[in-house]
């Protein structure tokens, strides 16, 4: 038996429950072709098999690579590739193996210390959305990023992550899952989340001023939006603008909606136009 290791923030899930309500959450059907980020053991893995057309694994941690392929390498549906999901060119690999086309949809308990990298890389951002979204994501990730994902503005929890990733796509959450789900416990709780990209429905001018807003408007939360966007509009030009738009001229970064973070956004890119 492989023990989790520390350098990969590794924690064996072995809850039945959770498992179940990952599995119902990614609603497979045998024409699904998934991508399973960090498979650890394959728990995930071998209920997924089944019920899906592909699937392909990709896990940093050789050792558990090669328990992997001796277990699941004979299944005709599965393919395991080792390295670093961040920096590995998955379309490039997939060249290799035209039988695996490239997934719809994506089902991981994926590695609390690099979870905002993985959600960038699957979604996109705001400038530079992913060409070719994926249909569902379904992932295990720690609690607190979890609430930030699916937070309403107006809540503690509502910030930067929130607008960008809700900018992108619908997000639910699912179940939450206690630290005795897994083994080694983690010292956090976690949550299953489902994320579901979605054709840019607010018609941004200037996304990557957006991008920029987003990231300033956040920079000290419990600073007012006009005092934290001081670097690119003048205070007083703020709070002329928000009230020209029905927004409280003393808001907060979190109490914006992200169609209205859009909606300053194209007024400022109006404004620097003319």
């Amino acid at each position: 038996m492989i023990r989790p290791r520390k350098i990969f923030a590794q924690h064996w899930l072995k809850s039945e429950k959770a498992l179940d309500a990952i599995v119902k959450a990614a609603d497979c059907s045998l024409s699904d072709r998934i991508l399973e980020i960090g498979p650890g053991t394959g728990i995930l893995t071998r209920r997924l098999l089944p019920l899906v057309s592909s699937l392909v694994a990709v896990e940093i941690d050789r050792d558990l690579c090669a328990m992997l392929a001796k277990q699941l390498g004979k299944r005709e549906n599965f393919l395991l590739l080792q390295g670093d999901f961040l920096t590995l060119d998955l379309p490039s690999h997939l060249t290799a193996f035209p039988q695996f086309q490239r997934a719809n949809k994506v089902v991981a308990n994926i590695p609390y210390n690099i979870t905002g990298p993985i959600i960038e890389k699957l979604l996109g951002t705001i400038a530079n959305p992913h060409p070719e979204p994926f249909d569902a994501i379904v992932l295990l990730v720690q609690k607190e990023v979890a609430e930030r994902l699916y937070a309403k503005p107006g809540s503690k929890t509502f910030g930067a992550l929130s607008v960008r990733v809700q900018y992108l796509a619908d997000c639910e959450l699912i179940c939450p899952v206690p630290a005795a789900a897994f083994h080694p416990a983690p010292k956090v709780d976690s949550a299953v989340v489902r994320l579901r990209p979605r054709p840019i429905e607010t018609n941004v001018l200037d996304p990557r001023r957006l991008e920029s807003l987003v990231k300033l408007g956040f920079g000290a939360k419990r600073k007012m939006l006009r005092n934290n966007l001081q670097p690119v509009i003048d205070r007083d030009r703020l709070t002329d603008l928000l009230a020209q738009l029905n927004i409280n001229p003393q808001v907060r970064a979190e109490d914006l909606s992200v169609q209205q973070w859009v909606t300053l956004a194209n007024v400022l890119a109006v404004g620097n136009d003319n």
